[in-house]
């Protein structure tokens, strides 16, 4: 699908548009025998979250012809605020993005910030999708991928897997969310390129478990049914690309529940300081649910985002 090439390729050309996040180590879920490392893709400037990666990854591989005519993006959020932001950087004027209505106001406000025109539309990613597709065959726009079918994108995702050993080479195990996996699959690659060793280890949450029933039953599942969840960002259908190479690249997939997703944003804030979006706190939560996936390990947390909804965060924080 795409190589590790790819991803030296897309760090050459996005590495003074994006921000080398910090891998800091928390002193709260270490101990004498692990060490437990952050990779604060919620620091990533001005977006607060990695998607900045790809959609910057993307956009400096466009021609001319194709920044005029502009492009659109899917996104319940972090993805739409990456483009929105880029666009300016890049100088693309016509950029437009379609959001679910469930994306947290927090993002919505983002995106409209730094410029891009915003369509809520659907209940969900995959009826957002829809609409997308309709506006981008009438007007001839370029169409972003957050996660299926674009390796480009993917390969921008990947240039974290590269960070994280040039910050820490004796990193043994990485913990990534997984939504529609290109996060995973981007960093997989990397990071078995430089050690083929490495564990990498997806997180779902169980209201969503897209990936891992896809793998199950050998079945691309584009569109997934949910049950409410806090976490917006991994609800919704599987990446081709991520299903296809998904044995190669994931080596085990935990699903979380919610209440240790909650649990994980609360520690995030209180212990750490840190504020982590729902999306990336299941990193910790996996932890709280069970400890021993990274006990005796050298492991980097993959905390993709920052953006949490503001009334969420005060919920959250005041319930535990």
């Amino acid at each position: 699908m795409f190589s590790y090439e790819g991803i030296e390729n897309s760090r050459r050309r996005i590495k003074d548009k994006v921000y080398m996040t910090p891998l800091e180590q928390s002193i709260y879920l270490s101990d004498e025998d692990t060490n437990c490392y952050f990779k604060l893709e919620s620091l990533q400037k001005s977006v607060r979250s990695f998607k900045i990666r790809g959609v910057m990854s993307k956009l400096t591989s466009l021609t001319d012809d194709q920044k005029e005519k502009g492009v659109v993006a899917v996104s319940s959020g972090n993805h739409a605020i990456a483009l929105s932001y880029a666009c300016g950087v890049m100088g693309i004027k016509n950029s437009l993005v379609f959001v679910p209505k469930n994306t947290p106001k927090a993002k919505i406000d983002k995106i409209n910030y730094f410029g891009a025109s915003v369509e809520i539309v659907g209940d969900t990613f995959d009826d957002a999708y829809e609409y997308a597709m309709a506006h981008i065959k009438e007007n001839d726009m370029v169409y972003v991928d957050a996660f299926s079918r674009d390796e480009v994108v993917y390969c921008g995702q990947g240039t974290i897997g590269i960070e994280i050993f040039e910050q820490n080479p004796n990193i043994d195990t990485i913990l990534v969310p997984i939504g529609g996996g290109g996060l995973i699959t981007g960093i997989s690659v990397a990071a078995k390129h430089i050690n083929p060793d490495v564990k990498i280890i997806g997180l779902q949450t169980k209201a969503c478990p897209a990936m891992v029933k896809a793998l199950e039953d050998d079945i691309f599942y584009e569109t997934y049914p949910s049950e409410d969840s806090v976490c917006e960002a991994l609800i919704g259908g599987v990446g081709e690309i991520a299903f296809k190479m998904g044995r190669q690249c994931i080596d085990e997939i935990v699903e979380v529940d919610e209440e240790f997703i909650k649990k994980g944003i609360a520690h995030m804030i209180k212990k750490e300081k840190i504020v982590a979006e729902p999306s990336s706190a299941i990193c910790v939560g996996a932890i709280l649910q069970n400890p021993d996936i990274i006990k005796g390990k050298n492991a980097a947390l993959v905390i993709s985002g920052g953006n949490i909804d503001e009334q969420l965060m005060i919920d959250i924080l005041n319930e535990y």
